[in-house]
């Protein structure tokens, strides 16, 4: 329905004459409107992605700045883990995996030690995606190779990440469903993830580069399930494949000798054991009574008590057994003393407080914590802890 002013506007532009030419200017106008060209969305093509700020490392980095390149390869190492297994399906609810037991899989993203922000492209040779990062396009590379030799492709990627938003775990799953509104495969080789609007996009393409992948041949010929506990593993990419297993007891995992990405950057001077072998056992103690017996070589401490107390068995003084404090550079976790507020001697938070008073941050570590920690904890201070461990020496074949 038009308005009054509307119609009276019509009436003397027909009156005028002018009516056709109002119309034409019009049409031209809206001709005008759809000759100018869009502007053109920027595109950067990079070899990973930061969450805050520019990539450490170039686009022709060699190794990572924390690794020896020149690392020797071979041997074994051997460690402990608590309590049982009985799956090597790390994604699924049902069943207890093993220890290590993602060792098999690699995503197209990966992080490194020194910068949590970061992630450089692993089986991707570069990505793509616009300032905004509402989508991302993952180039893949051609010469990655799952563990029996076949061939990873787009087809693969795409599969793992259906998958992952069908059968993960409710939690990824709640997290992560109402985020993606399309991935599809441009071509063999070329992937592209877009985002659903009002999504915060700035993780996006990082979360869309995590997810591991799996062989989609392999999965539907062998009749997989991501949702249920399994004793054999899914087929990856990774460095390393299942050599042999004790349910409940025993995994060793062995280096894949055609693994296609030993000389790839993020991977030089790393994954250096021939093989790694868990041992199982109930608690610390027991793991404890079974590295003085030789069982397993490699064993990180995280009780200072025994650390100060209980390294005093022979083959430490022979030398068989080296104790030493490595630093790890890694941010430790929290440690306190909390009250239990449900005592009545407790409730007054004047007591509390006079208690917090009484206790120095010196005399608590001398006495709850052997000596060993160094320094203090205070508000608003991250303090880097060495990581405590003992190993075996190798011995020399006689």
């Amino acid at each position: 329905m038009r308005s009054g002013k509307q119609s009276a506007a019509g009436a003397m532009a027909a009156k005028s004459g002018l009516g056709p030419l109002v119309a034409a200017g019009s049409l031209m106008l809206a001709l005008a409107a759809l000759a100018v060209p869009a502007r053109a969305e920027t595109v950067i093509k990079s070899h990973g992605i930061s969450t805050f700020g520019d990539l450490a490392l170039p686009a022709d980095f060699t190794h990572l700045p924390y690794v020896n390149p020149d690392a020797p390869k071979g041997g074994e190492m051997s460690q402990w883990a608590p309590g049982s297994f009985d799956s090597f399906n790390p994604y699924a609810i049902a069943g207890t995996s093993a220890a290590l037991s993602s060792i098999f899989y690699e995503s197209i993203l990966s992080g490194t030690l020194d910068d949590v922000s970061a992630a450089y492209c692993l089986l991707c040779e570069t990505m793509e995606y616009p300032e905004d990062r509402s989508w991302v396009i993952f180039n893949l590379r051609k010469d990655v190779k799952f563990s029996d030799g076949s061939p990873m492709t787009a087809e693969d990627v795409l599969f793992s990440h259906n998958l992952f938003m069908e059968k993960g775990i409710p939690e990824y799953r709640a997290v992560a469903g109402g985020k993606f509104q399309s991935v599809e495969v441009l071509d063999p080789y070329r992937i592209k993830f877009t985002f659903a609007p009002g999504t915060p996009f700035r993780d996006m393409p990082a979360q869309a580069g995590s997810e591991p992948i799996f062989s989609k041949k392999d999965y539907e010929e062998n009749n997989r399930d991501l949702e249920k506990s399994s004793l054999e593993p899914f087929l990856g990419t990774g460095p390393y494949v299942l050599e042999s297993f004790k349910p409940g007891q025993q995994v060793i995992y062995k280096r894949d000798p055609d693994y296609w990405g030993e000389k790839h950057p993020l991977n030089v001077g790393q994954n250096n054991f021939d093989r790694i072998r868990i041992e199982y056992f109930g608690d610390d103690n027991a793991a404890m009574e079974a590295f003085k017996a030789g069982v397993y070589t490699f064993r990180p401490e995280g009780d200072s008590k025994r650390w100060a107390t209980g390294y005093d068995f022979p083959a430490v003084a022979a030398g068989d057994v080296v104790k030493a404090v490595i630093p790890s550079g890694n941010i430790a976790g929290g440690q306190s003393i909390i009250f239990n507020l449900r005592r009545p001697q407790f409730q007054d938070p004047r007591v509390r407080q006079a208690l917090g008073l009484c206790s120095t941050s010196n005399g608590r570590t001398r006495r709850c914590s052997t000596g060993f920690w160094p320094g203090s904890i205070r508000s608003g201070r991250t303090l880097k802890w060495p990581r405590p461990g003992c190993r075996r020496r190798a011995k020399s074949p006689s």
